[in-house]
């Protein structure tokens, strides 16, 4: 039996949804803020637009599923009491909207995966899949991570090995998809290109993620910006990316 490897695709906006239901991805991780920021916790009425598109996008087939990102703020991943409340909020809000799950990630001051943090936001999330983030990618100690987060029930993690493109960080991918045995799926993110596909499904990944992004020209003046754009999801790209990940899992 063919290997399955799914396809995650991040976008910004319910076009981002249409194009993953078009390219056949599994999942979406809906965000605001992607480029600038590494992503941000959508809006709630971005949320139930993307959930509701998904449906309509699908017909009779089964909807991608839309996993927010609940991060709120850019910067590091140690959050204060108030902004871990923030989180709970979120991830109810996202529960209530229809989200499949929710992408999530907190650290100690010294570096280690937040017990408290991910039990509390496991909690809010009431049973639907837990993702936890790249914030795995400065932890030192990352099968002692690994291990903890399938004892909280952490569905899986969002990794580029540590390193900045997934492609580099693709040995210690392959370490940690041996060491979690699937208790915790291993999902390649970070700098993936197509190119990359054969060699990440090769190190034993359960999914890939990417972004297949590209820039929409509009100059938002003096107080939008200035004439940097903004992004979105790039049909090409997408399309690109799921033909090479067949190519790599023989289909």
């Amino acid at each position: 039996m063919a290997r399955e490897v799914a396809l995650e695709i991040a976008v910004q906006d319910t076009d981002g949804v249409r194009i993953a239901t078009e390219v056949g991805a599994s999942r979406v991780e809906l965000c605001s803020a992607l480029g600038a920021t590494g992503g941000l916790t959508p809006s709630v009425g971005l949320l139930e637009a993307a959930v509701a598109v998904a449906a309509e996008a699908a017909g009779e087939g089964v909807p991608v599923e839309v996993h927010p990102l609940v991060r709120p703020r850019p910067g590091g991943f140690v959050f204060s009491t108030a902004e871990l409340d923030v989180q709970v909020r979120d991830v109810r809000a996202a529960v209530a909207a229809g989200a499949a799950g929710v992408v999530i990630g907190a650290l100690t001051s010294d570096g280690l995966v937040d017990e408290a943090a991910v039990r509390a936001l496991v909690a809010a999330a009431g049973g639907r899949e837990v993702t936890f983030h790249r914030a795995i990618d400065v932890v030192e100690d990352v099968t002692a991570a690994l291990d903890l987060l399938a004892g909280l029930g952490v569905t899986r993690v969002l990794t580029s090995g540590g390193a900045a493109r997934s492609i580099d960080g693709v040995d210690r991918l392959g370490a940690m998809a041996r060491h979690s045995a699937g208790r915790v799926q291993i999902q390649a993110g970070g700098g993936v290109r197509a190119q990359d596909m054969g060699d990440l499904v090769a190190a034993g990944v359960d999914a890939v993620h990417l972004s297949a992004k590209g820039v929409r020209p509009d100059d938002g003046g003096p107080g939008g910006g200035g004439g940097s754009g903004y992004e979105v999801t790039d049909l090409g790209a997408a399309r690109e990316a799921r033909a090479a990940l067949d190519v790599a899992l023989g289909s």
